[in-house]
Order: C-alpha cells, then structure tokens, then sequence
C-alpha cells in the first residue's frame, strides 16, 4: 500500500498485479525541535550581518516582504519575529509596510492574511498586495545587460529597510526558491515576469530545477533583488511535512547559499533510471487548482533528468475544487491550452509570440505534454482538465488503466500492467530525483 498526500488528508492505493513501485523521498534529517527558539537563534546570529534590530533605527522605514497562500512558508512564525527584532530597533507601527508577494497570482483575501500572519499582525500593521499590473505601484529599477526589465513595489523600494520571508526548495526557474525570489518575482511588475517567465528564459539549458550556476532566471532576480535594496532575509528549508530543518537569517546572498546547500541534502535524491510511470503527489494547498497542481508534473520533467521515459505519464492525485485557478495568471495559462489544437503547434506559437506572465504554465506544460501524457486523479473538474489537454480519472485504479492503455499495454486485466516499472514520488514538489547516469 501506497500513500500521497490529497487536499488536507492523504489517498492511499495499490499498484495494480505486475506493476513494481520504488518510493523516492527526501533525506530523513530531522526537523527543528523548537521552531520559535530557532528562529530566535538565527536573528541573534545572522550571516554576514548585524542583527537586524543594529540594522533598523528611529525614524527608519521598513517593509517585509513575505509569500502568498501558495507557498507554505511559516510567515506567522517569521514576519512577527522580524517585527519583533524592528520594534526593539525603535521602528514604529506605522513606518512598518507587509507586502504579500503574490506574483501574477489572485490577491491574498483578509482571511488569508490572518492565516499568513496572525490576526494581531494584520490589525496592528500595515498589510497590502503586490500590484504586478498598476505602474503607479512600481518602481523602474531599469534593466539588465541582457535586457531584462526590472521592476519592483514601491513599497519594498522605497522603504529604508528591505526585508524578506521565504522558504528555500527546489523550483523550476530558480533552481531552488525564496531568499530573493520572494522579493524579486512576488512583488515584481508584470513586464518583468513576463520576461523571467518567457520562451527565451525557459527553453535556456541552465534554467533548470536545483541548478544555480550558469542559471539566467537566477541571475536576473539577484540582479532585481540587489538594485531593489534586499538588506535582510529570514528562510527556512523544509521537509516533506513542512517541518523547517533548516533556518537562517542575514544577508540574502551568503544565506541563501547556505540554505541551498541544506536544501541539496534534504531534497536531492539519487533514482537508478527513469520510469514507465511517476505518481506525484501534491497534497494542500497546491492541488487546489489545476495551474499549481500541474507543477508537480513539470518538476519532475525539468529536472536535470525527466524522470519518466518519452511516452511515459504522470499521475497527479488532485481535486483541483478551484479549476484552473482564479488570478489572472492561471485564467491565462487556461486559455492558451483550451485554444490549442495540439502541443507541438502551441510551441511554435507561444515562441513566435511570445505570452504574458501566467501563460508560461501553459509553454511549461506543452513541454512536459509533448513528450509525456498527464493523469489527474479526483479532480472536481474533469471537464477542465480535459481541456487543458490532460486526462481526467476518477480513482487511481482508473488512473493506472489509463496509463496502461497510453503505454501501449492493452490486454486482459491480469496482464495490461506487466513489467511497468513505477515512481511514486509523495511530494513531487519537496524531492528532485536524479537520475544516475
């Protein structure tokens, strides 16, 4: 018996007669015994930096910038520490700014910002939304020599202390994410996620998932994260329980590189060669809609290996109540895959054309579909993933005689699943398999 996370429980499955299923997991280090103390620890010691309440003083500005609901960064823990570490430097209430980080995403609710901060955070302190489409909210930081647009809220730039929460973990990009992509990507203006998200930067050999060297996508958010003013960062690496096993805090490059190298520990782990199928599993609040269900896909797919031989398919276990999603992002990346008639012909289109942020799931997921096919399992939606060019199951039995009719298995129940060779993989999102070459 196998298990995977399912919305906020978990869904367990056999594999059917003649199937063999190898788990990959991350490393087993043991998380943090006491989250606030260390917490505590890491602002006393910061990395390359003075405390951040020598950092901060009277009169000073501040804005913290922290993730949206999408990431399961523990913000609650985080943003009153950094608050706490502001409040002992003399900043006031009211020269404190919380900027949500949400991207091209939908704007966070007030409910989600209780339970991204607590009540008594948002009550107390200033708390708003990055606008990626309203220039009136953003600051031009220019351009990069490759010609990279940077841009960020006027909020982060303008205040005299810039800080940031995130969770460091493997990303498609970036190779791995938080530190400065949570300033650099989440409170950025539309023109430049648009670039950091186009065609030219995702069909680039070095951006690849767990690769920073040589990564162009990584290079232009140190590049918008260093003319924005990013002085102080507070990350954690977490397991696949969202317990943290690492955190840090300090000066954002010196500590995001000691986060990366805790996170290759926990996250990289070696498989012996790519498989006929991979069960990824997502679990909440990824699986809400299709646009960041489909991600557990692509990961596997861009690592430095996919995962899965050509012609090969992803199960994703999600109920995607939410469709594609509601911002404007995901209605994007929803129109290009209902419009198109194939996933070669999209390609084409989308590299002659170009997108706007939010489509480049869709140029991702073309990609991965191309050379792969895609089950989901329990979606609330079938229609919606049917349109979107994957294929819709109700269980994972369904799901697992799909897959062997896509393999070109057919024949009597006893014998469609002979000799496929299965990933299951339970947190497709917190574990890079490499595949030994």
């Amino acid at each position: 018996m196998f298990t995977v996370p399912f919305d906020r429980g978990e869904l367990s499955f056999e594999l059917p007669a003649g199937m063999t299923g190898t788990v990959a997991v991350s490393q087993p280090i043991p998380p943090v015994g006491d989250v606030p103390a260390a917490i505590a620890h890491a602002l006393a010691e910061p990395i390359n930096s003075p405390r951040l309440r020598e950092l901060a003083g009277r009169g000073d500005t501040a804005c913290i910038v922290f993730t949206d609901v999408t990431r399961a960064s523990p913000d609650h823990l985080l943003v009153p520490a950094l608050l706490s570490e502001l409040e002992a430097a003399g900043v006031r209430d009211e020269d404190v700014t919380l900027l949500c980080g949400i991207g091209m995403h939908r704007p966070s609710t007030p409910e989600e910002k209780v339970a991204k901060l607590g009540r008594e955070v948002v009550e107390r302190y200033r708390v708003v939304d990055n606008e990626p489409q309203n220039p009136a909210a953003l600051a031009d930081l220019g351009t990069t020599e490759s010609g990279i647009p940077l841009s960020v809220h006027k909020a982060a730039y303008g205040a005299d202390l810039l800080l940031a929460t995130g969770i460091v973990e493997p990303h498609q990009y970036a190779g791995y994410s938080g530190a400065r992509k949570t300033l650099a990507v989440g409170a950025a203006g539309e023109a430049m996620i648009a670039y950091t998200h186009g065609p030219q930067m995702i069909d680039h050999p070095g951006t690849r998932l767990g690769r920073i060297k040589g990564n162009p996508f990584h290079e232009a958010i140190t590049e918008a994260a260093r003319r924005a003013g990013l002085r102080f960062i507070l990350n954690v690496v977490q397991n696949d329980h969202k317990q943290p096993v690492r955190v840090l805090a300090g000066e954002p490059e010196a500590t995001f590189d000691q986060l990366v190298r805790a996170a290759k520990q926990l996250y990289e782990v070696p498989i012996p060669h790519q498989y006929d199928i991979a069960v990824a599993g997502i679990g909440y609040p990824k699986d809400q809609n299709l646009y960041q269900a489909s991600r557990a896909a692509s990961y596997l797919f861009f690592g430095p290996t996919p995962v899965v031989r050509e012609g090969g398919v992803f199960v994703l276990p999600a109920p995607t109540p939410e469709g594609a999603g509601d911002g404007v992002g995901e209605q994007r990346f929803l129109e290009r895959m209902r419009g198109a008639a194939d996933m070669p012909s999209l390609l084409a289109e989308l590299r002659r054309t170009g997108y706007p942020p939010g489509a480049q799931r869709a140029f991702v997921m073309a990609k991965v579909l191309e050379k792969t096919h895609v089950i989901v399992v329990g979606s609330e939606t079938p229609d919606l993933v049917r349109q979107v060019h994957m294929v819709p199951a109700d269980n994972m039995d369904q799901a697992f005689r799909i897959a062997c009719d896509l393999l070109g298995t057919n024949g009597p129940a006893t014998q469609t699943s002979a000799n496929l060779e299965v990933l299951i993989v339970p947190h497709a999102l917190l574990t890079l398999p490499i595949v030994q070459q």
